[in-house]
């Protein structure tokens, strides 16, 4: 009986960690993938500057990006999530350059974004989120064009 209660206790223990990183209590696992992603993709815009061609479009797609992060942070918090959590960005891509970087990561935080919502008083925040990340790639594609055209 005690050999039992030991090798429970252990179990738990060793599941812990796992614990401590599932994205949990809300329904929606995403929001904490979606601020990396957004994360990772604004400082490709902003830390890695281009001609001046693509600038204009790359403020536009910042702006936008930024919106995104604070309804995401608004929507994690509504969701119950730890926004100390910082889990990788999903996309994992470094070919193309950073621009075509950015909208990887962009299409990659769109994805967890549009899930199921089954909190109603979230799912006005999660289309909102993926309107300003909508926004944001078409920045982002029309940057990659003026790019492409100043070759």
């Amino acid at each position: 009986m005690k050999i039992s209660r030991i090798v429970i206790g252990l179990v738990f223990a060793g599941l812990l960690p796992f614990a401590a990183q599932a994205d949990v209590p809300g329904r929606h696992p995403a929001y904490l993938h979606v601020l990396s992603d957004l994360r990772a993709a604004r400082w490709d815009l902003e830390h890695r500057p281009g001609d001046a061609a693509v600038n204009r479009q790359e403020d536009l797609a910042l702006a936008e990006i930024d919106r995104a992060i604070d309804e995401t942070k608004r929507a994690a918090v509504a969701d119950g999530k730890n926004l100390g959590q910082r889990p990788p960005e999903d996309a994992r891509m470094n070919r193309g350059g950073r621009l075509r970087r950015a909208l990887g990561l962009l299409r990659s935080a769109r994805n967890d974004a549009a899930r199921e919502e089954d909190n109603p008083q979230v799912r006005m925040l999660r289309n909102r989120i993926v309107e300003h990340i909508d926004a944001a790639m078409r920045f982002t594609e029309r940057a990659i064009r003026d790019v492409e055209m100043h070759r």
